[in-house]
């Protein structure tokens, strides 16, 4: 049985049918200026074709989600890592359920690696799943340029090789891919190459008019009629449309997109100084940028001596010992004290350790400390946890007692910023930026967080992951804990 779907109507009044089992085995090309309707051609043919065939929606714009409250499709968000992609792929194929994968909000690079990875789903699954799905691939020249842009060599390789097996090898995987694009010049040759239909509509460069003529088999003086297309118009050819160009006009639509062309609205009618008043006064609750200090601190030997003569003098009665578990505990509780108000200062946690600990020393003999100060060692420790700003009251004791344990197997200045980590991950929290991290470190180097999280996965403490939007995830794996998504340059 030939399963024939309606996308609109000829010059003559004719229905226009696209024949869907032909399209399955020799795919489409689309080609059209911005406005041209291209977006309007795919929604048609997607619907016409939604009770007949599973769908695969690559959408870099967010356009096609909408077909999911009429006909069903589910959207998948490029969140998570791409190891959770590429299964969610697998299974898209497995329960032939039609998605709208949604890359709206990613940048560029990401937005080829997430569509990469999906298209490798679908073509990675088994054999006994190679049942027919039409893969529409919307500003395909995003996903398959014909030259280097601005997006990493990895992220465009990648991308390329996904398209170029679903155009090539994808039909006998049952994939029958659907591209469209604003320029033909854009869109890599043999990716555009492997498509027996065409539909090109309104065009105006010379040398895309130039590449559609061939691609219909048009003569070059024939090219300009590409040029006075309306929109919604477009030229078809191919064995699933006609064996000769014919213009065709594309039918409505059921639902729409959360695009379109812009309309003219009037300006909104107000006083001059209420403008005025718009534009320079900050709204309720809207932050005000502050520029970062990154001015290291300076403190002069004398200033040094000067802090140790006073604590000589007011240390001339002897300390009492540390006699009793009370006692002890309030030793520690100083000790934290102490270290806290050497760190109210915003640039003591980035000083040398050398420089904080005779700081610490001083405060020590000033507030006349049971037991004298600790030495180098444990205020190393002991500050390395401080500067992280965890606070054991906050967490389950049972829990946090395990992620101190851990801690302890780590060199004394790494110790805090695990637990920095592991207090995130008990919450739930986004993982901390690269500049929180640094600062738990005593430096405000990010490459120096970056190196820290690399030695620590190298020695098995936690694995660093990032997911679809490019933000961290880090698990602990002793604890099996696991951050939220974070933005590792979050200040």
């Amino acid at each position: 049985m030939t399963v024939e779907i309606d996308i609109g109507e000829m010059t003559s009044g004719a229905r226009a049918g696209l024949d869907l089992e032909e399209l399955l085995a020799t795919r489409l090309l689309v080609q059209g200026n911005s406005g041209s309707g291209k977006s309007h051609l795919l929604r048609r043919l997607l619907e016409q074709s939604a009770s007949w065939v599973q769908q695969a929606i690559i959408d870099p714009e967010g356009d096609f989600v909408s077909l999911a409250e009429k006909f069903g499709h589910v959207v998948v968000d490029a969140v998570g890592t791409e190891k959770d992609l590429q299964m969610i792929a697998g299974r898209v194929r497995q329960h032939r359920v039609s998605v709208v994968l949604n890359l709206e909000g990613l940048d560029a690079d990401r937005q080829m690696k997430a569509a990469a990875t999906f298209l490798d789903g679908l073509f990675d699954a088994d054999r006994d799943l190679w049942y027919p799905m039409v893969v529409v691939v919307d500003e395909a020249q995003l996903f398959a340029p014909a030259a280097a842009g601005e997006v990493t060599e990895e992220a465009r390789r990648r991308s390329l090789g996904a398209m170029t097996n679903l155009m090539c090898r994808g039909r006998k995987r049952g994939l029958a891919g659907i591209i469209a694009t604003q320029r033909l010049a854009k869109l890599a040759k043999n990716v555009a190459a492997e498509a027996s239909n065409f539909l090109m509509g309104r065009t105006f460069l010379d040398i895309d008019m130039a590449r559609a003529a061939d691609l219909l088999g048009m003569e070059r003086r024939q090219a300009e009629s590409f040029r006075n297309l309306d929109r919604g118009n477009f030229i078809a050819l191919g064995p699933a449309l006609s064996r000769r160009p014919v213009p065709i006009r594309i039918g409505p639509v059921e639902t729409m997109g959360r695009g379109g062309s812009p309309k003219l609205m009037p300006l909104p009618e107000q006083p001059k100084e209420e403008a005025k008043d718009l534009i320079f006064t900050p709204a309720a609750g809207e932050a005000t940028p502050s520029r970062p200090r990154f001015q290291e601190p300076v403190i002069s030997t004398g200033e040094v001596l000067d802090r140790l003569s006073s604590a000589e003098q007011a240390n001339e009665e002897e300390v009492p010992q540390a006699n009793s578990l009370l006692d002890f505990g309030e030793r520690e509780e100083r000790i934290a004290e102490i270290i806290a108000g050497i760190l109210e200062d915003e640039d003591a946690a980035f000083q040398p350790i050398a420089t904080l600990y005779q700081d610490f020393q001083v405060r020590c003999r000033i507030a006349k400390l049971a037991g004298g100060p600790p030495d180098l060692q444990i205020f190393r420790e002991k500050l390395s946890v401080a500067r992280a700003g965890v606070e054991k009251g906050e967490m389950d004791e049972g829990a946090w007692s395990q992620a101190e344990l851990i801690a302890g197997e780590l060199p004394d200045d790494m110790r805090g910023v695990y637990l920095l980590l592991a207090k995130a991950a008990l919450a739930k929290s986004p993982c901390p930026g690269n500049i929180e991290i640094a600062t738990a470190y005593g430096t405000r180097s990010p490459g120096r967080a970056r190196w820290l999280l690399s030695h620590m996965e190298e020695r098995g403490f936690l694995v660093c992951a990032t997911d679809l939007r490019g933000n961290r995830i880090v698990t602990l794996t002793d604890l099996g804990w696991q951050t939220a998504p974070g933005d590792e340059a979050a200040a």
